[in-house]
């Protein structure tokens, strides 16, 4: 796949050890990167993201191949894989940095990203309305090495296992057809 073909995501769902996680097992993803984004500061790192006064986002951003997985593609399992009807909070992880967000690259991924929002409230998916916000990409700083590939390198710790295991069960339930057919990453 040429480089020039691959876009960018950038999307927010609490703690992105998790969405990093449920991305990375996705066909046509080719890239899955853990940061931070949305906030006020420069170059932050994560012990000031976790305070909550920054204004960042823990987030991912993705490369993938749209010939493969489209961006409604992955905003549908984006959906289906985190709460997006709490305000600030994925289960025990509180704050602004744990919102529930999704920073569009162009003016189509802005549509799309609010043309799915309203799709899934008129469905009646979630018993809450959504609360996920829809907001203009800006700078993204990657988070520190150790939290790179943070789930597959820490399987066996307890959060990965209660927090994030399950997760991976829904994506496997619900989206088999969209899974990487390979087993370097746990599937």
């Amino acid at each position: 796949m040429k480089e020039d073909n691959l876009k960018k995501a950038t999307l927010a769902g609490g703690c992105f050890w998790c969405t990093e996680a449920v991305f990375q097992r996705l066909d046509g993803v080719e890239k899955v990167v853990s940061g931070f984004t949305g906030g006020a500061i420069k170059n932050p790192a994560y012990r000031e993201i976790i305070t909550g006064r920054t204004g960042h986002a823990e987030a991912i951003q993705i490369t993938y191949d749209p010939g493969k997985i489209t961006y409604n593609e992955l905003l549908m399992v984006f959906f289906a894989t985190h709460d997006p009807t709490t305000l600030n909070r994925q289960q025990n992880d509180v704050g602004t940095q744990y919102r529930s967000a999704i920073f569009f690259h162009d003016e189509e991924q802005e549509k799309v990203a609010k043309k799915t929002i309203e799709i899934i409230e008129e469905e009646n998916a979630f018993d809450d309305p959504i609360v996920t916000e829809v907001t203009e990409a800006s700078a993204f700083y990657v988070a520190e090495q150790e939290h790179q590939d943070f789930y597959n390198q820490h399987r066996q710790q307890p959060y990965c296992q209660f927090i994030i295991d399950p997760k991976i069960t829904k994506l496997k339930k619900y989206f088999s057809d969209k899974l990487k057919q390979t087993n370097d990453h746990g599937i």
